[in-house]
């Protein structure tokens, strides 16, 4: 069976480059939340790192979905 050139460069969303990038991008949001003052820990860092990680986690579920339009909703 031939497989098309878009599914032989990756077969989960853990392939995708935006995911790779999303990853990244929150380990640097995580080592910056560290960085924060003390007064800014509790609120700021919390927020910073629940946001980094709905990054990650809208790519990957939006990879899951059958319609490209859904995708992209999760991809903005």
């Amino acid at each position: 069976m031939v497989e098309s050139a878009m599914e032989t460069r990756f077969k989960t969303f853990e392939d995708l480059e935006t995911y790779k990038l999303a990853r990244t991008f929150r380990k640097h949001i995580y080592e910056l939340a560290r960085r924060l003052p003390e007064p800014e820990k509790y609120n700021l860092a919390g927020q910073m790192r629940r946001a980094s990680v709905s990054l990650t986690n809208c790519i990957a579920e939006g990879h899951g979905r059958y319609h490209y339009q859904e995708t992209i909703q999760f991809l903005r």
